[in-house]
């Protein structure tokens, strides 16, 4: 049986952090190039990567004791109960589920403990694997803003979605929190 957690991210998963970006070129849009060292991935999980309910929560996604994930909120709003939430598997990850349960676990944490109303995030429109992630997580699609981020020359439009406070709970297992 496979053991799931979502906890802060730790120095010590620089490792985990390095193979992989290494192991996923696409993780290339979410993280910078310092993910690919091993020093990097140190100040990456320092500067990048947090845990401070005031501004940004991330976690790390463990599975049988490796880091294989992360899932966060940020522009953490208090006065008007929003904030914005991302996430990223690695290659070998994905698939089985995995990013939709951390999803929905994160976001539920934030609108039950950080009393926040409304959680939005965004993807490419041509990231249709994302798409899935978000709607299992509970996140109803809101529209397409177009043109809206840019790698290297090429511009893609975004679909936005969010999961209120108000909405029913996904319909995911939810993946254990060993917060601080």
């Amino acid at each position: 049986m496979t053991s799931l957690s979502l906890r802060p991210w730790r120095q010590s998963d620089s490792d985990a952090l390095v193979a992989a970006y290494c192991g996923s070129p696409d993780l290339e849009r979410q993280l910078t190039p310092d993910a690919g060292t091993t020093a990097g991935a140190r100040r990456v999980i320092r500067e990048d990567l947090g845990w401070d309910p005031r501004t940004a929560c991330n976690v790390a996604i463990e599975e049988d004791g490796t880091v294989v994930g992360n899932v966060g909120i940020s522009s953490i709003n208090a006065r008007h109960g929003t904030a914005w939430t991302y996430y990223w598997l690695a290659a070998p990850a994905r698939g089985r589920g995995l990013a939709a349960r951390a999803v929905a676990s994160l976001g539920g944490w934030a609108l039950e403990d950080l009393l926040l109303h409304r959680l939005e995030l965004g993807h490419r429109t041509n990231n249709r694997a994302s798409c899935r992630v978000a709607r299992a997580a509970g996140f109803a699609p809101e529209g397409i803003q177009r043109a809206k981020l840019r790698y290297g020359t090429e511009r893609f439009d975004v679909e936005t979605h969010a999961r209120l406070a108000t909405d029913p709970v996904p319909d995911v297992q939810l993946i254990k929190l060993a917060l601080p």
